[in-house]
């Protein structure tokens, strides 16, 4: 009888002591900061998602992210209709801007339309990569009402994220950060969410249509904001893969690399990049990234007077399981149908090769032996 009692005295504390275990483990594993991927991890990733082939999108009712985004002239009718489009295609996936300011003005708000967005995207079957922030274009962003395109130039309205006035006051940091993790964090476990874009062209000067405005040493500048980038975004444990992707510069050695692609690809889950070139530079780039053993994405491509378009592009993505995202999908108030000379040169009407973008404003194709051969690639056609 003795020996009983004990036995159960020895029962009852092995037990309280296996049902206290798994808690202290789950503790334990929920103060751990998410590292960067393995090579596995990110394998398999990429093996559930299939091929992804998208665009870059930005709804025909929006000239930026602000305008696209603020409760005012946020669009769900449009981008409803194009996202359409974009499904219509056999695209799975659009890469998307987000902007810090939107969370600044309305965070409560901005969260509900980024997640009325991912109901609608959902319906058609759709990821986005949100890009949290971008270094391109006019460095003065600016809430409210966004001005009206200026007739016939490429992208007149994009604004950077964040502004100059922001990049250059570290006292402003604290607000990106609380940015970024709230953003990031809210959609850490969300399967709609495909993945998180850190930072667009991080150290883009903008060549002569903004570089008097830029900060002289905005490359160091971002280099130190796009560490502390990825450290915020992986600190709230996204499912989802983080990325930036190279953009310049020769990639064919690692010790050809700036310091800022140096840091892209190491802190990056999946390798991604930009190429607006021939056929030949498209293959070229993926044969320098696969070092990595990565997936990889090209997360802009399609500029057919720089003799990059789909009929010579998208077969050499597919060939080697590229993502690929192509700049624009219906012409619209970023008028990206003008080509990039378009800030110097005067257009005053429709060109006849258009620079981006694949629908007109009423759904029919620019080219439908384009749609034809998108969708024959992705299987959508038949």
């Amino acid at each position: 009888m003795k020996f009983s009692w004990i036995v159960l005295i020895s029962l009852v504390f092995s037990v309280g002591f296996q049902q206290c275990k798994p808690k202290e483990e789950k503790k334990a594993d929920e103060n751990e900061v998410r590292t960067v991927w393995t090579k596995e991890q990110a394998k398999n990733w990429y093996t559930a998602q299939g091929w992804l082939v998208g665009c870059d999108f930005l709804p025909s009712s929006a000239i930026n992210q602000l305008e696209m985004w603020q409760a005012a002239t946020f669009d769900t009718a449009t981008i409803n209709r194009e996202l359409g489009w974009a499904a219509s295609l056999g695209m799975n996936t659009v890469r998307v801007y987000l902007h810090d300011l939107l969370f600044l003005q309305d965070e409560k708000g901005f969260l509900q339309r980024i997640d009325s967005f991912l109901q609608i995207a959902a319906r058609h079957h759709i990821k986005p990569l949100f890009v949290l922030f971008d270094s391109v274009w006019d460095p003065y962003p600016k809430l409210g009402l966004q001005p009206e395109p200026k007739p016939g130039v490429h992208n007149s309205g994009w604004v950077q994220s964040p502004g100059k006035a922001a990049l250059l006051d570290s006292t402003q940091y604290p607000r990106l950060e609380t940015y970024v993790k709230g953003v990031v964090g809210n959609f850490a476990s969300d399967e709609r969410v495909l993945g998180w874009d850190v930072w667009n062209e991080p150290e883009n000067m903008n060549n002569e249509y903004y570089r008097k405005m830029e900060p002289p040493n905005k490359g160091d500048i971002v280099l130190g904001l796009l560490r502390k980038t990825f450290e915020w975004a992986r600190s709230v444990s996204p499912q989802q893969p983080l990325t930036a992707g190279l953009w310049s510069g020769d990639w064919s050695a690692p010790e050809k690399l700036k310091p800022i692609e140096t840091l892209m690809v190491e802190e990056s889950d999946i390798i991604s990049f930009h190429n607006y070139d021939s056929a030949s530079a498209f293959e070229k780039n993926i044969l320098e990234l696969q070092r990595y053993d990565r997936p990889i994405l090209c997360t802009e491509y399609m500029a057919r007077g720089n003799h990059s378009t789909f009929e010579s592009v998208l077969p050499v993505a597919k060939k080697y399981n590229v993502g690929a995202y192509n700049w624009g999908l219906a012409d619209g108030k970023s008028q990206t149908i003008y080509p990039w000379d378009s800030w110097k040169k005067a257009y005053t009407k429709e060109p006849d090769l258009w620079f981006h973008d694949i629908f007109r404003k009423d759904g029919t194709p620019y080219k439908k032996a384009e749609t034809d051969l998108i969708r024959q690639l992705t299987g959508k056609s038949g």
